[in-house]
């Protein structure tokens, strides 16, 4: 009884806290974070201690899979240089820099124990960052590397962290940190990929949307559990399950269950996310009372816990400075790259000689290679940023629950082990609270420019007409009948072209229906073709990466909501 009045009142107050935030303009896991540690000091409000096995194994999987499970893959593909860099790169920078300064800082500590907190605090939590950018509009390719980061950098800190951790008992050589981290990432990456696709392909079959939402809620862990117990990376696992599930299941789900998938993972990831960062700040009375009885001090731990923030901002500030110039470098060579793919272009389709690497080319596979080449290049040039986007990005490193959680893991013998859990929730809630709240402001002052809405409406319309001529191409189709070989009226076969043209109110037909035909079935039938016409129509324009994600999702969610409409529930 008492348990579930707790959760009754986590519930309500995350709500409350989240709505009351909404209306000041805070980023709600920033309020809850305060609206915790304000919670952990009041005398009724007992210690919290959180298993941290409850949010690395059972918090954590969920959450990266509804994120992940909604993030473009091509957009992720576009910039995995550059998330890959921040999240694995920056995190063994941050690594090192942040362990050589608690081994100076806490005498007796050693070097293993100080590369393992600096592990701890290495990975950023995209979560503040990502609802502040999308309230206030930032450019989407911004929000894909932020999402994209914290994505992937728990994996490659945690993998750091195991090894930090067994280097405290033994000799571990610098080599073998690297062959476990190509291990875990080859095998996670497998896992992941294998159990997205069995997954998707089995879900597909099944025609009865609760379960089949049930079963989607525990695919994050058919990656996570087999990735740890082979000793690779769980959680990388599974972001590469949910990219995958993402980008397979507008193919082989219906419309009406990932409409219902999203909304209840919505649901989900609001709780997880909300309850973990409340969690979060009710756990500070605990972390200072440990430090006090075990007769280190509070001050100290504090006082490099803020040395460690400031390192910390301070090494993610300067990597961006090469790391811009890098994505500007490429942007400027995109330039030279698409005049090639043009000139290449116009050579396979004048029918002139080809270079010698091009000539034993199939034509139709180069056609679409030189489609893709076209489409990156021109992502990269229209969608470049400079200094102002990297500021954005440098100053949206905030730390966060998994950082906490982590601390928790380190052995009961470590050195200091009361000071160093204080010193990373002194850097989560610092770089959270610091950060966050003035990443607003930092943004305005910027004046980074969102996506440009205009050139989206009109990638939209290029889009529809290209699906609409497919529609018209499949209406036209002799050999088009009803489930039972019926064929189609021709009034309503005109008039089922002429809505998905014009996207209006149902057109009155021009003309009689026949008394023996149908007219409410045939047009149900006939619009549940035209929808199938247009997401597969979709599917390829997806593949050829000629529309930016933003388009392509929007016209996604128009079909869905069609095929939602005409789709037989019972399959």
């Amino acid at each position: 009884m008492e348990l579930t009045l707790v959760a009754v009142l986590g519930v309500i107050s995350v709500v409350a806290v989240a709505a009351a935030s909404r209306r000041v303009g805070v980023a709600a896991p920033l309020a809850l974070v305060v609206v915790g540690i304000g919670l952990s000091f009041l005398p009724e409000v007992p210690h919290i201690e959180v298993e941290p096995e409850l949010v690395l194994t059972v918090v954590l999987p969920p959450l990266l899979y509804a994120s992940a499970v909604h993030m473009p893959v091509i957009d992720f593909r576009r910039d995995i240089k550059t998330i890959l860099r921040l999240a694995v790169l920056l995190v063994a920078v941050t690594t090192l820099c942040e362990g050589y300064l608690f081994a100076w800082l806490l005498p007796g500590l050693g070097l293993a124990a100080a590369f393992a907190l600096g592990a701890i605090i290495s990975p950023t939590d995209a979560v503040a960052a990502t609802s502040i950018g999308k309230r206030l509009g930032l450019p989407s390719r911004l929000m894909t590397i932020l999402e994209g980061e914290g994505l992937v950098n728990d994996a490659s800190s945690l993998v750091l962290l195991a090894s930090a951790i067994t280097a405290m008992t033994s000799s571990v050589h610098l080599w073998r940190v690297g062959a476990d981290f190509v291990f875990s990432v080859a095998v996670a990456t497998l896992l992941g990929v294998l159990v997205g696709v069995l997954t998707v392909l089995v879900r597909g079959r099944l025609r009865d949307t609760v379960p089949n939402t049930a079963l989607s809620f525990v695919v994050p862990f058919l990656s996570f559990l087999p990735a740890e117990a082979l000793g690779a990376s769980g959680v990388l696992a599974v972001v590469v399950t949910g990219l995958v599930s993402g980008h397979l299941s507008p193919r082989f789900l219906r419309a009406r269950d990932r409409l219902a998938e999203d909304v209840n993972w919505q649901t989900i990831a609001f709780l997880l996310e909300s309850g973990i960062f409340l969690l979060m700040g009710l756990q500070l009375r605990t972390l200072v009372d440990q430090a006090r009885d075990a007769g280190q001090s509070v001050t100290h731990a504090v006082g490099v816990g803020l040395l460690a923030s400031l390192l910390a901002i301070a090494a993610r500030m300067l990597f961006l400075v090469p790391l811009v110039a890098s994505l500007r470098h490429d942007a400027d060579k995109a330039e030279t790259f698409r005049t090639a793919v043009d000139d290449l272009a116009d050579k396979l389709n004048s029918g002139q000689e080809l270079p010698p690497r091009f000539q034993k080319s199939d034509p139709q596979r180069l056609q679409g290679r030189l489609v893709r080449g076209r489409s990156d290049a021109d992502f990269r040039i229209n969608e470049r940023f400079g200094w102002r986007g990297g500021t954005v990005i440098a100053w949206s490193g905030m730390r966060g629950a998994v950082t906490v959680a982590a601390a928790q893991t380190l052995p009961s013998d470590t050195p200091y082990r009361p000071q160093l859990l204080l010193i990373a929730f002194t850097v989560a809630t610092t770089t959270l609270l610091l950060q966050g709240l003035t990443l607003p402001w930092v943004i305005r002052r910027l004046r980074v420019d969102g996506d440009d809405e205009a050139a989206d409406r009109a990638a939209f319309g290029e889009l529809y007409a290209a699906m609409t001529d497919e529609v018209t191409e499949a209406l036209a189709d002799p050999s088009l009948t009803m489930a039972d070989g019926t064929p189609f009226d021709p009034v309503i076969r005109e008039q089922v072209r002429t809505w998905t043209e014009a996207r209006r109110r149902r057109p009155t037909p021009q003309g009689a229906v026949p008394e023996d035909v149908n007219p409410r079935e045939q047009y149900q039938e006939l619009m549940l073709a035209a929808a199938v016409a247009q997401q597969n129509a979709l599917l390829s324009l997806r593949s050829s990466g000629t529309y930016n994600s933003r388009v392509l999702s929007r016209a996604q969610s128009m079909i869905d909501s069609e095929l939602a409409r005409f789709q037989d529930p019972e399959g």
